[in-house]
């Protein structure tokens, strides 16, 4: 398990459906380490501090394994072009991952890399504003039906981040599961 790719972005606006909105959604890989902090990586921002950012969702990592799936639906979206790579970070994550699915990791478990400690928190939940970066309208419901949503970190330790880090995982209580939540907070918003 590794990072491939530290990802930061500050809040710029961004016209979704004819109105200006600030988001944080679109971020790019940073060369070299990056601090983490008890709210976040230097130099990223979050626009809606109501549903990102904050203590416990100061990270958000999201598996380099699901990309594939997002390339080829904003193909046949008419997107994009076919075989045309997202950037890391497209999905509005710090931390692009390598070797950690959802369905691996629980609520309280620990990212141990040499330099930081990460503890998990929740999973994401899409909005507006990710219809918008990908570029079609069911691109959310695709991230609640499939369940790749990814997840948020809280900074356990601080120190710095960067991409080629191995880390481990330190299994926490293992009470509930990201993809559990993740599903049981869906069934509830139905």
């Amino acid at each position: 398990m590794h990072v491939i790719s530290v990802n930061t972005s500050p809040a710029r606006a961004m016209n979704i459906d004819g109105r200006e909105e600030l988001t944080g959604i679109g971020k790019r890989g940073v060369a070299g380490p990056v601090e983490a902090h008890a709210l976040g990586l230097a130099g990223d921002e979050q626009a809606d501090l109501s549903v990102h950012g904050g203590l416990s969702k100061a990270v958000y990592a999201y598996p380099i394994e699901h990309y594939a799936f997002w390339q080829t639906v904003r193909a046949q979206a008419g997107v994009a072009a076919w075989g045309e790579p997202l950037p890391h970070g497209f999905m509005g994550e710090n931390l692009t991952l390598s070797g950690l699915l959802e369905a691996q990791v629980c609520v309280g478990d620990v990212l141990r890399f040499a330099n930081c400690e990460l503890a998990v928190s929740e999973p994401r939940f899409p909005c507006f504003k990710f219809n918008a970066v990908m570029g079609f309208n069911q691109a959310s419901k695709l991230m609640v039906s499939s369940g790749w949503c990814g997840f948020y970190l809280a900074v356990r330790v601080p120190g710095t981040l960067a991409a080629g880090d191995a880390f481990e995982l330190i299994h926490g209580p293992r009470d509930v599961g990201i993809a559990e939540l993740f599903r049981s907070r869906r069934a509830a918003h139905r």
